[in-house]
């Protein structure tokens, strides 16, 4: 229970509330966030020793680092809202517990399949868990101090998701690849021991029912589209694509009939269409999903093309992890001073600076302060625009519908994670595939490379990397020529990311409002949520 009762998320000026036992208590939700956060990144540095141990494509890699994201991304709204009527407290021990028998299935998974639907249910667990972190958040916490809980569980959770690389290539210095999905569940346990001890239950839920259609209707809708986008680079999945978008538009139109229509909506989407919600909504999808990205392409550039081990890798990242902790303090001053709009430009600013950085200074044999200088700048801009990305949804909304703005939130890190890593994996393949193929036609050699050798080599860098070991006197050239293939995919991947932030910061300067415009709105989305 709250000291004082909290008031409506929304409210001008509100007076803090803070919970009894305020600093246990946002530990543990950190904590529980934490969990989630590290399981989204800890894939991503072992991607290559899982492609070597089951000759995997790149496609396969795609879906292996996406499909934890696919998963609390698919769930996040439903489980949300579940939360909000049945218990938050109950969700965030459930899906706490539930992700450690599937961490051990990630581990001891006996092929690539298994490991994806592996990732897959531990997003899923993650669903019960994470998005009930910020309703609490905004249910137990109000004013100022609302917004500096809100910077610390952004900046906290984005840095543990930066600091998955490293603890992942330490622990493959000396283990093997299934290691890595072990490493949360020390974290977890702790942070299921703190949430049944110090987190309050039942703080501002709602009585209504469930809108269960709505909810698979968005789990459809939220898993078609990330899997159209992974497999749309594929070759000869074009049916296969087809059918995915079809399936996503459906679900979509029925999902928005389903929400117009039904009397206690998964979704409102009248809140939903507030400029402060939705405007925010998509550009935090854009911004954390560059830093899913940034790390997912670049911790195989990494080891691939500068041949980093994959402890170096994870340490090469820790920059970025550093600069969103430093800058989240100065995030939730901004936002109290200049507003939102402001803060995420800035954010903005720094991602775009971090992007154009990798794509002029990221080459074979380059030295690492250029890999710092990347991985810095994207984590101060996450850093600076993750504070008022989540604070605008949790602002704009009434306190009972916390559900909703804490899933749309996890929506702008999990389907942002998803959907930009698919977009650039799916950049990635596309840009290497071409490259070898051009490589295998200019090579002098081209005669003695049979169809299924071709393949190999267009398959992935670890298709290359097989080739290259199966043919001694070739694999000097072989390696050069995966090499120069995986950095032309990786500009790709680059100038996507590139574009992606142009286009949200271009939302945002023409569309959000400003500090006073934005404080007016709010007042009123008060007024109309407790008249």
């Amino acid at each position: 229970m709250t000291e004082k009762q909290t008031p409506a998320a929304g409210a001008p000026s509100p007076p803090s509330a803070v919970p009894r036992r305020a600093g246990l208590v946002l530990t543990s939700l950190i904590l529980v966030a934490a969990v989630a956060n590290l399981n989204l990144a800890v894939a991503n540095v072992a991607l290559p020793d899982i492609g070597k141990a089951f000759d995997s494509s790149q496609t396969t890699l795609d879906l292996v680092a996406v499909g934890y994201s696919l998963g609390l991304a698919c769930s996040v709204l439903y489980l949300g809202a579940v939360g909000d009527r049945y218990g938050r407290k109950l969700m965030l021990v459930l899906g706490v517990s539930l992700s450690i028998p599937v961490c051990v299935l990630a581990a001891y998974a006996p092929s690539d399949e298994v490991l994806f639907a592996a990732r897959f249910l531990g997003g899923l667990a993650a669903g019960m868990a994470y998005p009930t972190t910020l309703a609490l958040i905004t249910a137990l916490w109000s004013g100022p101090g609302r917004t500096r809980c809100i910077a610390l569980w952004s900046g906290v959770g984005g840095a543990i998701a930066a600091l998955g690389p490293l603890i992942s290539g330490g622990l493959l210095q000396h283990f093997w690849w299934g290691s890595v999905f072990l490493v949360t569940l020390p974290l977890a346990l702790v942070a299921l021991v703190m949430s049944v001890l110090y987190v309050p239950s039942h703080v501002n839920e709602t009585t209504g029912s469930v809108d269960h259609l709505g909810g698979g209707l968005s789990v459809l809708l939220v898993a078609g589209v990330v899997l159209c986008i992974n497999f749309a680079a594929v070759p000869g999945k074009l049916t296969l694509v087809l059918s995915l978008a079809v399936i996503a538009i459906a679900a979509g139109a029925a999902f928005v009939v389903r929400q117009r229509r039904a009397a206690e909506p998964l979704y409102d989407l009248r809140v939903a269409g507030r400029r402060v919600f939705w405007v925010a909504a998509c550009a935090g999808i854009i911004v954390f999903g560059s830093l899913m990205a940034a790390m997912f392409v670049g911790q195989q550039f990494l080891q691939n093309v500068l041949g980093y081990s994959t402890f170096e890798a994870g340490l090469a990242i820790l920059p970025g992890a550093a600069l969103m902790v430093l800058v989240a303090p100065s995030s939730a001053k901004l936002v109290d001073v200049h507003g939102a709009r402001a803060t995420l430009l800035v954010g903005y600013g720094f991602c775009l600076l971090g992007f154009v950085a990798m794509l002029l200074l990221w080459k074979e044999g380059i030295a690492y302060w250029k890999v710092g200088l990347g991985y810095a700048l994207i984590g101060a801009g996450v850093g600076f625009a993750g504070t008022p990305a989540s604070h605008s949804l949790t602002g704009s909304v009434p306190v009972k519908r916390a559900g909703m703005a804490s899933g749309t939130a996890d929506l702008q890190r999990d389907l942002g994670g998803a959907i930009m890593q698919s977009i650039l994996g799916a950049m990635l393949t596309a840009g290497y595939t071409s490259a070898m193929a051009s490589a295998v036609a200019a090579s002098p050699d081209k005669q003695q490379v049979t169809d299924d050798v071709q393949a190999q080599l267009e398959k992935s860098f670890t298709g290359a990397d097989q080739v290259a070991a199966r043919y001694p006197q070739y694999a000097g050239q072989i390696t050069a020529a995966a090499k120069k293939s995986f950095e032309d995919g990786d500009q790709w991947a680059y100038l996507a990311g590139i574009v992606a932030i142009l286009l949200g910061a271009v939302l945002v300067f023409f569309l959000f409002p400003r500090k006073a415009e934005e404080d007016e709105l709010l007042a009123r989305y008060h007024a109309e949520d407790t008249a």
